[in-house]
């Protein structure tokens, strides 16, 4: 008797080995190759069109400048493009802002979305922006067309609601890794941000992905003899540091922080006065922060763009002279100050508009700035200038953290961008700094905010009812064997009771292992109840 019960448990572990490499190897794997695929070739042409639609306009504001006649010209497109673009974006509210926060919204399953007209939206929209003059990234945008390829791929293969948000996340993590070329941050993104949880689906289907994405975007930058190589790959970090350099990393990491905190609130305050401008049906709104675009971009090249070349300019390799940084033929600190306070305003405009562009380098830009500048003025008291790099890049993690609250994106963030992995230590406590500090001011993490002002404005928070659901564990099945935090389950839902196959009930906990033959009791907030019942049925199999 023992020696056939061994054997059936045999048979019984080598069947759950087998299911389990049916769904990650044949399905998880494979589609996450696809949509790695997919989105590495477009995201990577997307951000070659933006590069070049920074040395457009660049060109174009120096035309301008050249002949001043044509400044009310740039001024009048500015203002009618801004009202096409504001247009669309009533029409497709998918790409308001950044889309980051929708993204986010849509891996979780709380709604729904219409891939293929986003995409296109995303795509048109924010690189009009960039071509006017913008001080518009293609970060946040890649994010959201990485996750709109991973939706059409399940979509097209008519996947499951479970695997759709999958490669949801997967899409977007692959984004943000081609336009950062940061594998690891764009794997972590998806665990952090857009999950906020672990599991061996999301970091499997997320890797996968990435490291496709890569590839592609290796290959065709390649192909067009373009640089492969880190995002800003001229910082000269410093090889040891001494209480001194702690001292004044801390200090700036407590300011660039407050920033943080000040741009939260800022951009609080402007979405409350925006939300009382309709004309032109709301898209009339989107006139201000076009036009001043256009004003700040005819004094200074650095208030346009993402702030690649802004970051990169504050690289001084040890020296601590920022001899490249003039805005009017004002010195050094001055012409920084002018530019962080352009971008403030600007970033402040943009993200309580919902300006369809990325503000996630030209965030990092601002803590950028801010370091650059509080690091100008610790020279003068006395820090060592091989410290100013460094204290550049992790004030561009400081207000990252601050704002978002993804600590760990944050701190992989300066070692990935930069290609060096040197002193971790300092850079874990500007971390944890900003996150004392967004603690103690009692922000709301920023995209969170922003994905909750979304939905109440579309009106998804009404549309939730209450449901319970009573299924039974099959054998082989996702669940047989899995503990229950470590299973995607239905968004807004929580398993509320276990019942053994032998009728003894089990009080569920993160760490509860699932088995065959036990009843659960699963409840949850949901709009479409068939749809949860679905894809409960992905997780404990149909009866």
């Amino acid at each position: 008797m023992k020696e056939k019960n061994s054997q059936k448990t045999k048979r019984g572990a080598i069947a759950r080995a087998w299911s389990a490499f049916k769904f990650y190897g044949c399905n998880v794997v494979l589609l996450s190759v696809l949509t790695g695929l997919a989105s590495g070739v477009i995201v990577t042409f997307y951000n070659i069109c933006t590069g070049y639609g920074e040395q457009y306009s660049r060109r174009l504001y120096e035309l301008v400048l050249e002949h001043p006649a044509f400044i009310p010209l740039l001024l009048l497109g500015l203002a009618a493009a801004a009202v096409v673009i504001g247009t669309l974006v009533r029409f497709v509210p998918m790409i308001r802002g950044s889309g980051i926060p929708q993204i986010e919204g849509a891996c979780r399953g709380k709604f729904a979305f219409n891939w293929y007209v986003t995409l296109c939206s995303m795509f048109a929209a924010s690189l009009a922006c960039v071509f006017l003059g913008l001080a518009a990234g293609s970060e946040g945008p890649s994010i959201e067309l990485g996750g709109c390829v991973g939706e059409g791929t399940g979509r097209v293969l008519r996947r499951s609601y479970m695997m759709r948000r999958l490669q949801i996340a997967s899409g977007a993590s692959a984004g943000f890794a081609v336009a950062f070329n940061a594998p690891v941050t764009g794997t972590i993104f998806a665990l952090e941000e857009a999950f906020k949880s672990f599991s061996p689906q999301i970091f499997v289907s997320a890797s996968v992905s990435v490291l496709s994405a890569l590839a592609v975007r290796t290959g065709i930058r390649s192909a067009l003899g373009m640089s492969v190589g880190f995002s800003f790959e001229h910082f000269v970090f410093a090889s040891s540091f001494d209480w001194r350099g702690y001292l004044f990393t801390a200090a700036a990491a407590l300011v660039v922080a407050l920033v943080a905190v000040a741009f939260y609130h800022s951009v609080t305050a402007a979405g409350k006065l925006f939300k009382k401008i309709t004309f032109f049906k709301g898209a009339g709104k989107f006139i201000i922060p076009f036009v001043i675009s256009g004003a700040f971009g005819l004094v200074t090249a650095f208030a346009m763009g993402g702030g690649h070349s802004f970051i990169d300019s504050l690289a001084t390799c040890g020296t601590g002279v920022y001899d490249g940084i003039s805005v009017l033929g004002a010195s050094a600190a001055v012409s920084l100050a002018v530019i962080v306070v352009f971008r403030f305003i600007l970033m402040t405009l943009y993200m309580s508009c919902g300006v369809p562009c990325g503000v996630f380098i030209p965030m990092l830009a601002v803590g950028a700035g801010t370091g650059a500048l509080l690091s100008a003025l610790f020279v003068g008291v006395g820090m060592p200038s091989e410290y100013c790099d460094y204290i550049v890049v992790i004030c561009m993690s400081v207000f990252f953290t601050a704002f978002v609250r993804a600590p760990v994106t944050g701190l992989f963030m300066v070692f990935e961008l930069t290609g060096q992995f040197t002193n971790a230590l300092p850079a874990l406590m500007g971390v944890i700094i900003a996150l004392l500090v967004a603690e103690v001011c009692r922000t709301e993490p920023g995209y969170e905010r922003n994905l909750h002002n979304y939905m109440r404005d579309m009106g998804y928070t009404g549309e939730l009812r209450h449901f319970t659901f009573t299924v039974t564990v099959q054998p082989r099945s996702l669940a047989d064997g899995g503990k229950i935090n470590k299973i995607i389950w239905p968004s807004g839902g929580l398993v509320t009771a276990i019942t053994s196959a032998d009728g003894r009930s089990v009080v569920p906990s993160g760490g509860t292992r699932l088995s065959e033959g036990q009843v659960i009791e699963f409840e949850c907030s949901a709009d479409d109840g068939d749809e949860v019942l679905d894809y409960l049925y992905t997780i404990v199999g149909k009866p």
